[in-house]
């Protein structure tokens, strides 16, 4: 039996994990990128609105997705969790600026939660060409 290699995928230019998991992992032809908040590479918030929260997680797996040698044409799947699905307009109109047809499947969930106490947090599956 043959063990997958799983390689981290580790950039600077998005916030570094806040615990034990990776920005993103390699496993074969995907990438994994871990739930991106809306904090900026150093650490600090990126805004107030769910417009701007949704940006910066989106900038942030566009930088690990690029670590990877990847961009957002690549992503397959993402899930959205937010905290009030009330603003789900305002997180679709910006989401919508970062992805082109055929756009990757995706689930939006609402939380009671989120880390750092954001509004919006973003995951995505990338698979390579």
């Amino acid at each position: 039996m043959t063990s997958l290699k799983l390689e981290p995928v580790i950039t600077g230019k998005a916030p570094s994990a806040i615990g034990p998991y990776s920005q993103g992992i390699s496993a074969g032809g995907m990438v994994f990128v871990s739930g991106q908040t809306p904090l900026r590479a150093d650490g600090s918030f990126a805004g107030g609105t769910v417009a701007e929260q949704t940006e910066q997680c989106l900038k942030n797996i566009l930088e690990v997705l690029l670590a990877s040698g990847l961009t957002m044409d690549a992503v397959v799947k993402t899930t959205v969790y937010m905290t009030d699905l009330g603003k789900f307009a305002e997180m679709n109109e910006v989401y919508a600026k970062h992805f082109r047809a055929p756009f990757p499947a995706r689930a939006t969930v609402q939380v009671s939660a989120l880390p750092k106490k954001v509004d919006v947090e973003i995951d995505a599956v990338a698979v390579r060409p």
